[in-house]
C-alpha cells in the first residue's frame, strides 16, 4: 500500500472513531407537568403522565400559586417511596420546578397541598 492511501485511511478511521466516541448515552426522558393550567384552573397540566421506568417527571409553576407535588402512602405508594418523590416546598414564583425520577413501574397519584380540595390531582403511570 501506498503511504498516501495509509495516510488517507489513517484520516478517515480517525473521523469515524472521534464520532463514535463524542456520541453520548441516551438519558432519561422527561415529562413536563404544569401545575396551574394556563387558563388559570387549579390542575395539574397534563393531569395525568406516561413515562417508562427511570424516566423523571418536571413539575414547572405556571399559575395562581403556591403549589406542591405530593404522594402518600393512602394513595398507594409505601412511604419511603411518598418520601423520596414529594416535594412539599411550596413553589412560589412563575418557572419554579420540581423533579423526581420514577424507577419503579405503577402508578403514582399526588397532589398539590393547598388546593387538593378543589381537585389539584395527578398521576405519573410508570409503564
Amino acid at each position: 500500500m501506498s503511504k498516501k492511501f495509509l495516510t488517507i485511511l489513517a484520516g478517515l478511521l480517525l473521523v469515524v472513531s472521534s464520532f463514535f466516541l463524542s456520541v453520548s448515552p441516551a438519558a432519561a426522558a422527561s415529562a413536563t407537568v404544569k401545575m396551574g393550567s394556563d387558563s388559570g384552573a387549579l390542575a395539574f397540566d397534563p393531569s395525568t403522565v406516561t413515562i417508562k421506568a427511570g424516566d423523571e417527571v418536571k413539575w414547572v409553576n405556571n399559575k395562581l400559586s403556591p403549589h406542591n407535588v405530593v404522594f402518600s402512602a393512602a394513595d398507594g405508594v409505601d412511604d419511603a417511596t411518598a418520601a423520596k418523590l414529594s416535594h412539599k416546598g411550596l413553589a412560589f414564583a412563575a418557572g419554579e420546578s420540581f423533579t423526581s425520577t420514577f424507577t419503579e413501574p405503577g402508578t403514582y397519584t399526588y397532589y398539590c397541598e393547598p388546593h387538593r380540595g378543589a381537585g389539584m390531582v395527578g398521576k405519573v403511570v410508570v409503564e
